[in-house]
This record gives structure tokens, sequence and C-alpha cells, in this order.
């Protein structure tokens, strides 16, 4: 085990039609299926659709750190 931890960051994009958090949880659970050791991530922006004068959709772009294997 070494004393320090190198990281990878990677964008993502997570929707929902229910609210930010769900769109939030849902990019990192379909990246968590296949990218091990997810450690932060970081709202970088928030889009959403319009239906009826109401938000209808939410899309929400996050960069994502995860540390490298064994480091």
């Amino acid at each position: 085990m070494t004393d320090h931890h190198t990281y990878k960051k990677i964008e993502l994009v997570g929707s929902s039609p229910t609210s930010i958090e769900d769109a939030i949880n849902n990019a990192l659970a379909e990246a968590g299926k296949s990218i091990k050791h997810l450690e932060w991530f970081e709202v970088v922006e928030t889009r959403g659709h319009i239906r009826d004068n109401k938000a209808a959709h939410f899309q929400v772009t996050l960069k994502v750190g995860f540390r490298i294997a064994n480091s």
C-alpha cells in the first residue's frame, strides 16, 4: 500500500424526470456498474426541459473522480 492515491476524473451527464438529486444518483449508479473506487463528484452544469411552464426533466453534468486501483 502506498502513502498516496492517484485519481482519474471523468465527466458524466445524468438525467431524471423527478429531480436534480435523482439525476446525480442515476449517473453515479450507472458509472458504478463499470468503474470501481468512485470517490467524489462535482456538479458543473444543470439543465432542464420545460413543459407547461414547469420543470419537466433535469440534466446534470458531473465531474467524477475515482481512485486508480492500488494507488
